[in-house]
């Protein structure tokens, strides 16, 4: 049985050409960037392009491209960072009840070491009220964090917006575009962005390293302690292959960037056709517009998802719910809870399916099919 992966939201394959040089480099490629000599002097060399073409890709200068080990690393920078380097400024940071872990988590410890954290909420389609946000600044307000998209129902926030809010405000504006990134269209110094996270293995390219733009004159203070790396923004030996991997990876998702959402709606509106020919109810959760073009979280009346999940592996589909299992359990979805409430049907009957680079129209024809077949 040949699988069909509709799970693009959680990660992504590696393209081709990405394999190809990433392969090529970890042969070829095992200098360390801060030596003086030729090979340290070729990976240094390839290290540079490899930030040009990443601060090309969202309208930064590569002095402001801070490279890390993925999203999880940028999001934690960029939020324990700004806190430690402004609390004599302020402890006020606002956020959302939508966010990934990543930042939920570090905010939540951050309160445990007597931070204020706000957290707006969002309506029933996942997105903010930029008038709570306006209403919740402070004077002691160092950082309002905000994630371009969700993961779990693709809504996208209104970033512009929240940047012009926050032009005249001293608080930093962090935005975890993991998700975002090579689906939208980025530029931060139109946006009026000041921190901004990347991940590679959300574009096809390798796990284990990400960016974390930080905007001119942003000080943070670092996480790690060690050499003089990054500008001493963050100590440890850079990984070439992977840079240079994650670069290809972002020069192709920049290159095909429309016809990759164009190409992610078709496959979309398909599924959602076959399911409905076939008789399937079910409702969409999130907005109908500004939404990320490969993800589609649905609501499937008289299902359980954790019982919906495996006959889906079974029939070798994989899917999401967006909820964390544990135990043998699943839970309820914090980003639905928001949307929905605490004992709302969708918490239970809530499935994500997201599309990428290998899927094609037969392929989402026969996976509509196949969930049919299981839910009727």
């Amino acid at each position: 049985m040949t699988r069909i992966y509709l799970d693009h939201a959680a990660t992504t394959p590696m393209a081709e050409e990405v394999i190809q040089i990433f392969t090529a480099e970890i042969i070829d490629e095992f200098g360390n960037a801060s030596s003086i000599h030729q090979t340290g002097r070729n990976a240094r060399k390839k290290l540079d392009q490899a930030r040009n073409v990443f601060a090309a890709s969202i309208g930064a200068h590569e002095t402001e491209i801070t490279i890390t080990s993925g999203g999880t690393e940028a999001d934690n920078y960029a939020i324990f960072g700004t806190a430690y380097a402004r609390k004599s400024e302020g402890k006020h940071i606002i956020t959302t009840q939508i966010e990934h872990h990543a930042v939920l988590h570090a905010c939540e410890q951050l309160e445990r070491e007597g931070f204020d954290v706000t957290y707006l909420p969002v309506n029933k389609k996942g997105v903010i009220d930029i008038n709570d946000l306006k209403n919740s600044l402070r004077d002691d307000t160092i950082l309002v964090s905000v994630m371009y998209a969700n993961n779990e129902v693709g809504a996208i926030q209104p970033i512009q917006a929240i940047g012009d809010l926050l032009k005249d405000h001293p608080a930093y504006f962090h935005t975890d575009a993991v998700q975002a990134y090579g689906s939208i269209e980025i530029n931060v110094h139109a946006l009026h962005v000041d921190l901004l996270s990347v991940s590679s293995h959300k574009i096809n390219g390798p796990k284990g390293i990400g960016f974390l733009f930080v905007g001119k004159g942003i000080a943070l203070k670092p996480l790690f302690y060690g050499g003089q790396q990054e500008r001493k923004k963050r100590a440890g030996t850079e990984n070439i292959p992977a840079v240079v991997a994650f670069a290809k990876a972002v020069e192709l998702k920049q290159s095909k960037l429309q016809e990759s959402i164009t190409r992610n709606i078709q496959l979309k509106q398909v599924f959602v056709q076959q399911l409905e020919s076939n008789g399937v109810q079910f409702t969409v959760n999130g907005p109908k517009e500004d939404v990320l073009s490969h993800i589609l979280n649905i609501s499937i009346p008289k299902t359980d998802v954790e019982t919906f999940l495996v006959q889906l592996d079974l029939a070798g589909i994989d899917a999401s719910s967006g909820s964390a299992c544990t135990a043998g359990s699943i839970d309820p979805s914090h980003v639905l809870v928001a949307m929905y409430g605490e004992n709302s049907p969708e918490l239970r009957n809530s499935v994500r399916f997201s599309f990428g680079i290998n899927n094609t129209e037969q392929q989402v024809i026969e996976a509509a099919n196949k969930i049919s077949k299981i839910i009727l």
